[in-house]
């Protein structure tokens, strides 16, 4: 039953006309938890509240389905703004985004124009930008992307995808750029033929990347929800006196918040990805996949309505 919910509604986060209605209809039946507006004047209020808190914070203008230069541009423009409003606000956030919605289906050029104007906008803001990881078919593009801007900036990384099964080999080969990298278990829906179609398997997966990427010296941000994946971590950075400083872990924005606080407490760095913009429906069907209570918070939201 739980994975029949989660392909269904990993289904409805491609769907192009229930993107529309979403953006229509703005932040309704309990988005709004996970999405922190559709401005960056409301996406730097809860950055700010956030800070309060001793969270830090990477933010993502959220944008799917772009298939136009004119609507890529203006894409690249909305992160710079953000870049510029966390520099002018002082803020404890870094930037995220995805190569699609800068122009990855439209050519290689849209994208490498959008994204070095962005790094040379977050280098003069002292802003940390990291390409996230989308599906399986765009993800040689995406660490290929990446590797040609890491040449060129030091204030970039990237997302690798534990359920892959290319994982481990990535892992090795962007070693050699002493990346940056978050990692994560993945929320795609993706063929058994390239991903581990088995939880456990999964899991072994992420904690084999955490611990080389991490004994590789580079810093490594686990992004996971799941206690076992954090109690793991906590375990190896003492076996191997893995210094504080190398490493963080991240959740999202609405979910596990109690968690969140309860790390920082512990004197860890934590930091939330808190996404906002109007193009929220394809992020929020995900996270309904992702997590069954998820969705029995959104239906109590629904009959209140």
């Amino acid at each position: 039953m739980e994975q029949a919910m989660r392909n269904f509604f990993l289904f409805l986060s491609k769907n192009k006309s229930m993107t529309k209605l979403a953006k229509k209809y703005g932040l309704r039946f309990g988005a709004a938890r996970f999405v922190a507006g559709s401005s960056i004047v409301q996406a730097t209020a809860v950055i700010r509240e956030l800070n309060k808190q001793n969270l830090a914070v990477t933010i993502d203008y959220l944008g799917e389905f772009v298939d136009n230069e004119e609507e890529a541009n203006a894409m690249a423009k909305e992160c710079v703004d953000a870049i510029r409003a966390i520099g002018k606000e002082h803020l404890n956030s870094q930037l995220s985004l995805k190569m699609t919605s800068m122009g990855l289906d439209i050519s290689e050029e849209v994208v490498m124009k959008n994204m070095r104007m962005i790094l040379d906008e977050a280098t003069v803001q002292n802003v940390f930008v990291t390409i996230d990881m989308e599906d399986y078919g765009r993800c040689g593009q995406t660490i290929d992307i990446f590797k040609r801007l890491k040449s060129e900036y030091d204030n970039i990384g990237t997302v690798i995808q534990a359920y892959l099964y290319r994982t481990e080999k990535d892992i090795d080969d962007l070693n050699h750029y002493s990346p940056n990298l978050r990692l994560v278990k993945g929320a795609y829906k993706e063929s058994p033929e390239v991903a581990f179609p088995d939880k456990k398997d999964v899991d072994e997966s992420f904690k084999r990347i955490i611990k080389t990427h991490l004994l590789n010296g580079n810093y490594t941000a686990i992004a996971t929800h799941d206690d076992a994946m954090i109690e793991y971590t906590k375990q190896l950075v003492e076996e191997y006196n893995i210094p504080y400083d190398q490493f963080e872990f991240q959740m999202l924005f609405g979910i596990r918040v109690e968690r969140q606080h309860e790390l920082v407490k512990e004197g860890y760095k934590m930091r939330v990805y808190v996404p906002y913009g109007t193009d929220w429906y394809g992020y929020f069907m995900r996270r309904l996949a992702e997590r069954p209570a998820n969705v029995a918070f959104v239906l109590k939201g629904v009959i209140k309505k």
